[in-house]
Protein backbone atom coordinates (compact mmCIF):
# COMPACT_ATOMS: atom_id res chain seq x y z
CA UNK A 1 0.00 0.00 0.00
CA UNK A 2 1.28 3.20 -1.11
CA UNK A 3 1.88 6.46 1.20
CA UNK A 4 0.95 9.34 0.32
CA UNK A 5 2.72 12.95 -0.29
CA UNK A 6 0.68 14.60 2.59
CA UNK A 7 0.97 11.88 4.57
CA UNK A 8 4.67 11.69 4.47
CA UNK A 9 4.54 15.70 5.59
CA UNK A 10 2.54 15.07 8.43
CA UNK A 11 5.17 12.70 9.58
CA UNK A 12 8.02 15.08 8.80
CA UNK A 13 5.89 17.71 10.25
CA UNK A 14 5.22 15.78 13.44
CA UNK A 15 9.44 14.92 13.94
CA UNK A 16 10.34 18.60 14.00
CA UNK A 17 13.21 18.13 11.66
CA UNK A 18 14.74 20.94 10.80
CA UNK A 19 17.79 20.86 8.53
CA UNK A 20 18.60 24.33 7.35
CA UNK A 21 19.99 24.70 10.43
CA UNK A 22 23.79 24.16 11.43
CA UNK A 23 25.73 24.96 14.58
CA UNK A 24 29.62 25.25 14.89
CA UNK A 25 31.99 24.74 17.02
CA UNK A 26 36.09 25.53 17.28
CA UNK A 27 38.51 22.76 17.63
CA UNK A 28 41.55 24.32 19.36
CA UNK A 29 43.91 23.32 22.17
CA UNK A 30 42.93 24.47 25.55
CA UNK A 31 44.28 27.67 26.86
CA UNK A 32 45.36 27.25 30.50
CA UNK A 33 45.85 30.99 30.32
CA UNK A 34 42.87 32.07 29.17
CA UNK A 35 41.25 33.19 32.25
CA UNK A 36 44.27 35.15 33.44
CA UNK A 37 44.67 37.01 30.08
CA UNK A 38 40.37 37.58 30.04
CA UNK A 39 40.54 38.50 33.38
CA UNK A 40 43.74 41.18 32.69
CA UNK A 41 41.70 42.91 29.71
CA UNK A 42 38.15 42.80 31.42
CA UNK A 43 39.89 45.12 34.16
CA UNK A 44 41.30 47.40 31.92
CA UNK A 45 37.43 47.53 30.61
CA UNK A 46 36.29 48.11 33.67
CA UNK A 47 39.20 50.34 35.52
CA UNK A 48 41.88 52.88 33.60
CA UNK A 49 45.00 52.79 35.42
CA UNK A 50 45.32 56.97 36.62
CA UNK A 51 47.54 58.66 34.11
CA UNK A 52 46.72 56.29 31.21
CA UNK A 53 44.61 55.69 28.36
CA UNK A 54 43.16 52.23 27.50
CA UNK A 55 42.70 51.88 23.20
CA UNK A 56 40.79 48.66 21.54
CA UNK A 57 43.00 48.34 18.49
CA UNK A 58 42.31 46.05 15.19
CA UNK A 59 41.52 45.73 11.52
CA UNK A 60 38.48 45.44 9.33
CA UNK A 61 39.92 44.24 6.25
CA UNK A 62 37.77 43.46 2.52
CA UNK A 63 34.84 46.00 3.03
CA UNK A 64 33.52 45.39 -0.04
CA UNK A 65 32.23 48.67 -1.88
CA UNK A 66 29.24 48.09 -4.17
CA UNK A 67 26.52 49.53 -5.84
CA UNK A 68 23.38 48.67 -6.69
CA UNK A 69 22.47 48.30 -10.48
CA UNK A 70 19.02 49.71 -9.93
CA UNK A 71 17.61 52.38 -7.13
CA UNK A 72 15.85 51.05 -4.70
CA UNK A 73 12.20 52.19 -2.99
CA UNK A 74 12.29 53.82 0.14
CA UNK A 75 9.57 52.28 2.78
CA UNK A 76 6.23 53.99 3.10
CA UNK A 77 2.80 53.26 4.98
CA UNK A 78 1.94 49.41 4.08
CA UNK A 79 5.18 48.82 2.36
CA UNK A 80 8.88 47.90 3.15
CA UNK A 81 11.85 49.29 1.75
CA UNK A 82 12.71 47.53 -1.47
CA UNK A 83 16.59 46.99 -2.75
CA UNK A 84 17.62 45.57 -6.23
CA UNK A 85 19.47 42.21 -5.49
CA UNK A 86 21.82 43.09 -8.23
CA UNK A 87 25.39 45.49 -7.89
CA UNK A 88 28.56 46.30 -9.00
CA UNK A 89 31.89 45.60 -8.02
CA UNK A 90 34.16 48.43 -6.96
CA UNK A 91 37.12 46.52 -4.90
CA UNK A 92 37.24 46.46 -1.46
CA UNK A 93 38.83 48.99 1.18
CA UNK A 94 40.41 47.99 4.57
CA UNK A 95 41.00 50.52 8.11
CA UNK A 96 42.51 49.99 11.09
CA UNK A 97 40.44 51.34 13.98
CA UNK A 98 41.80 52.48 17.97
CA UNK A 99 38.93 52.76 20.08
CA UNK A 100 39.00 54.57 23.51
CA UNK A 101 37.54 51.92 25.98
CA UNK A 102 36.55 54.99 28.40
CA UNK A 103 35.55 57.58 26.16
CA UNK A 104 34.29 56.04 23.22
CA UNK A 105 35.74 57.78 20.94
CA UNK A 106 37.03 56.00 17.39
CA UNK A 107 39.89 56.71 15.43
CA UNK A 108 40.08 55.19 12.13
CA UNK A 109 42.28 54.98 8.92
CA UNK A 110 42.03 53.87 5.53
CA UNK A 111 45.25 50.93 5.01
CA UNK A 112 46.69 49.47 1.76
CA UNK A 113 47.77 46.29 3.18
CA UNK A 114 47.08 44.62 6.50
CA UNK A 115 51.15 44.18 7.75
CA UNK A 116 53.49 44.96 10.61
CA UNK A 117 55.09 48.34 8.30
CA UNK A 118 50.91 49.37 8.33
CA UNK A 119 50.46 48.86 12.19
CA UNK A 120 53.42 50.49 12.60
CA UNK A 121 52.67 53.82 11.27
CA UNK A 122 49.33 53.80 12.92
CA UNK A 123 50.83 53.05 16.52
CA UNK A 124 52.97 55.93 15.73
CA UNK A 125 50.29 58.17 15.26
CA UNK A 126 48.64 56.91 18.21
CA UNK A 127 52.04 57.73 19.84
CA UNK A 128 51.84 61.77 18.34
CA UNK A 129 48.32 62.34 19.23
CA UNK A 130 47.91 61.04 22.77
CA UNK A 131 49.35 63.47 25.54
CA UNK A 132 53.03 62.46 26.31
CA UNK A 133 52.30 61.71 29.90
CA UNK A 134 49.95 59.40 29.45
CA UNK A 135 50.49 55.95 29.44
CA UNK A 136 49.08 53.72 26.68
CA UNK A 137 47.55 50.44 27.03
CA UNK A 138 46.95 48.66 23.87
CA UNK A 139 44.22 45.64 23.71
CA UNK A 140 45.11 43.68 20.59
CA UNK A 141 44.26 40.41 19.31
CA UNK A 142 46.76 37.85 18.05
CA UNK A 143 46.81 38.87 14.33
CA UNK A 144 50.46 38.63 12.67
CA UNK A 145 51.21 42.15 12.42
CA UNK A 146 50.10 42.35 16.00
CA UNK A 147 52.32 40.04 17.28
CA UNK A 148 55.64 39.80 14.65
CA UNK A 149 58.77 40.22 15.55
CA UNK A 150 59.07 43.93 13.59
CA UNK A 151 55.61 45.35 15.96
CA UNK A 152 57.21 43.75 19.08
CA UNK A 153 60.69 45.28 18.36
CA UNK A 154 58.72 49.03 18.17
CA UNK A 155 56.57 48.53 20.81
CA UNK A 156 59.73 47.13 23.26
CA UNK A 157 61.63 50.60 22.31
CA UNK A 158 58.47 52.60 23.44
CA UNK A 159 58.06 51.68 27.07
CA UNK A 160 54.64 54.31 27.19
CA UNK A 161 52.96 51.51 25.26
CA UNK A 162 51.53 48.17 27.37
CA UNK A 163 49.93 45.66 25.18
CA UNK A 164 47.32 43.32 26.68
CA UNK A 165 46.42 40.11 24.08
CA UNK A 166 43.16 38.57 24.06
CA UNK A 167 43.41 35.41 24.59
CA UNK A 168 43.21 33.50 21.27
CA UNK A 169 39.87 32.93 19.63
CA UNK A 170 38.52 35.64 21.97
CA UNK A 171 38.64 38.56 19.65
CA UNK A 172 34.92 39.47 21.41
CA UNK A 173 37.04 40.87 24.66
CA UNK A 174 38.44 43.19 22.63
CA UNK A 175 35.86 46.27 22.54
CA UNK A 176 36.61 47.63 18.99
CA UNK A 177 35.10 44.70 17.73
CA UNK A 178 31.25 46.14 19.40
CA UNK A 179 32.12 49.07 16.99
CA UNK A 180 32.98 47.50 13.48
CA UNK A 181 29.44 45.50 14.42
CA UNK A 182 27.76 49.17 14.99
CA UNK A 183 29.82 50.74 11.36
CA UNK A 184 28.41 46.91 9.64
CA UNK A 185 24.39 47.68 10.72
CA UNK A 186 24.22 51.27 10.69
CA UNK A 187 26.28 52.04 7.24
CA UNK A 188 28.27 49.13 5.40
CA UNK A 189 24.78 46.51 5.06
CA UNK A 190 22.90 49.10 3.58
CA UNK A 191 25.12 51.55 2.23
CA UNK A 192 25.55 52.15 -1.98
CA UNK A 193 29.14 52.72 -2.85
CA UNK A 194 29.81 54.29 -5.73
CA UNK A 195 33.98 53.42 -5.90
CA UNK A 196 36.56 52.64 -3.35
CA UNK A 197 36.96 56.41 -2.28
CA UNK A 198 33.19 56.66 -1.99
CA UNK A 199 33.15 54.06 0.73
CA UNK A 200 36.09 55.20 2.62
CA UNK A 201 34.74 59.09 2.43
CA UNK A 202 31.09 57.38 3.72
CA UNK A 203 33.07 55.40 6.57
CA UNK A 204 35.05 58.77 7.92
CA UNK A 205 31.90 60.80 8.07
CA UNK A 206 30.21 58.09 9.97
CA UNK A 207 33.34 57.96 12.32
CA UNK A 208 32.82 61.86 12.94
CA UNK A 209 29.14 61.90 13.68
CA UNK A 210 29.56 59.02 15.08
CA UNK A 211 32.02 60.36 17.75
CA UNK A 212 29.61 63.85 18.62
CA UNK A 213 27.57 61.87 20.58
CA UNK A 214 29.18 58.79 21.78
CA UNK A 215 29.52 57.12 24.74
CA UNK A 216 31.94 54.57 26.48
CA UNK A 217 30.27 50.45 26.30
CA UNK A 218 28.38 49.27 29.30
CA UNK A 219 31.05 46.42 29.78
CA UNK A 220 29.89 43.58 31.88
CA UNK A 221 31.90 40.45 31.54
CA UNK A 222 33.80 39.89 34.47
CA UNK A 223 36.13 37.02 32.49
CA UNK A 224 33.38 34.36 34.86
CA UNK A 225 33.07 31.40 32.46
CA UNK A 226 30.08 31.46 30.04
CA UNK A 227 27.22 28.78 30.14
CA UNK A 228 27.13 26.69 27.14
CA UNK A 229 24.21 27.77 24.79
Amino acid sequence: MGISAAQVGRILAGLDLKPHRVRGWLTRPKDPQFFVKATEVCDLHLNRPAGSVVLSVDEKTAIAARSRKHSGRPARPGHVARRALEYVRHGTVSIVAALDVHTGQVLTEPIARNNSATFIEFLTMIEQRITPTLTIHLVLDNGASHTSKATRQWLAAHPRFHVHYAPKHASWVNQVELFFSILTRWLLRRGDFASRNDLTDKIEHFVTVYNRTVKPFRWTYDRSPLKAA
